[in-house]
């Protein structure tokens, strides 16, 4: 059965947060000489010398209502690597934990493992590319804390067998992190709506992807009340700064631009997926739920380098397990992905 309090680290149970000026004042006020900030003001704005909401309580609202979950089971890191980092450092006790990745996965997941000197046990997927249900379960012992899940999959694209999921949820004791970074551009429904059915699920997204916004760092965690609040304990009081709130609230304003984004990279990845396709040097193309391609071919070098000296960057996959030969292909503008099929159609030619 799962128990969070089981869990959590000892030092992280005992932790009392860092109480910083803006978690002690609670309701209006005009005159604010509490924080030592500059009272002065700023070059850039009179807001800026003032520290951010700790809780980016107005941004957690508006995601509220797109999401459909409240406030309280919303967590905003600097980038999902925060969230994937704050996970580890609550609930794994260095040196003695373990946690279960599934590769070819997300590379975060196992270089914050190690920073945090935690053991990586590795359920490799499938040929298909899908969890290995066996393999997995022989893996966890009484120290496996988590087992993390990249839904679509970065680097293959596919979206990971929802029933497999759910067996994975219904018969482990520890946390369970979903990533779905690429959700939006997939067909698939998220699991944060399985939040109150499963308390041991953390699902991680992102404003990176669908919404366009990498430069800004901002990602998202969504669990149980109980979690996040574990999180929040964990987390730095200013995570994320006064200029992302506002620019991140902005951005939440305009959904329906979003969607139609999503909907013409859904549908240049379709059309960019039989261009290449029909390359002689492309093996296949593999099914996306995201918005990029997992492409085989002849020579994953040759290739990349051949495309890197017309300017155009790939990401070389090859030495991935399961991805010998392939390319990771990120869906461009229609004239990008031109570009990039001219190019290819003439590689090995003299």
């Amino acid at each position: 059965m799962f128990n969070l309090d089981n869990l959590l680290r000892d030092n992280i149970r005992a932790l009392v947060p860092y109480s910083s000026a803006r978690d002690e004042f609670k309701g209006e006020a005009s005159v604010f000489i509490d924080a030592n900030e500059n009272s002065l003001g700023s070059p850039l704005s009179k807001w800026y010398n003032r520290y951010p909401d700790p809780h980016q309580l107005k941004v957690k609202e508006a995601l509220s209502k797109i999401k459909g979950i409240g406030p309280e089971h919303i967590l905003l890191g600097n980038g999902s690597d925060e969230c994937i980092d704050l996970v580890f450092r609550a609930f794994c006790v260095p040196g003695k934990d373990n946690v279960i990745i599934n590769p070819p996965t997300y590379g975060m997941y196992e270089v914050s493992a190690h920073i945090n000197d935690i053991e990586i046990r590795r359920a490799t997927l499938l040929d298909d590319f899908q969890l290995d249900l066996v393999h997995l379960e022989n893996l966890v012992d009484e120290h496996t804390k988590l087992i993390w899940i990249c839904s679509p999959n970065n680097p293959t694209a596919n979206s990971m067998n929802r029933q497999d999921i759910e067996i994975i949820l219904n018969n482990f004791s520890g946390l369970v992190v979903i990533d779905e970074a690429y959700i939006n551009f997939s067909r698939h429904r998220s699991f944060i709506q399985e939040l109150s059915d499963y308390p041991n699920l953390v699902v991680l997204q992102t404003f990176s992807k669908a919404w366009g916004l990498a430069g800004l760092r901002v990602g998202m965690a969504f669990a149980s009340q109980a979690i996040i609040e574990v999180l929040n304990k964990v987390k730095p009081p200013y995570n994320i700064s006064q200029s992302t709130q506002e620019l991140v609230l902005k951005a939440l304003e305009e959904v329906e631009q979003v969607n139609e984004m999503i909907r013409t990279l859904v549908e240049l990845r379709e059309q960019l997926a039989v261009d290449l396709a029909a390359l002689p040097m492309v093996r296949r193309v593999y099914p996306s739920d995201a918005n990029f391609l997992l492409v085989k071919t002849d020579d994953a070098r040759g290739i990349y380098d051949h495309l890197l000296n017309a300017g155009i960057v790939v990401r070389d996959r090859s030495k991935v397990e399961l991805c010998a030969g392939c390319l990771r292909i990120t869906v461009g503008t229609e004239k990008e992905n031109e570009a990039l099929v001219d190019t290819m159609s003439r590689w090995g030619k003299v």
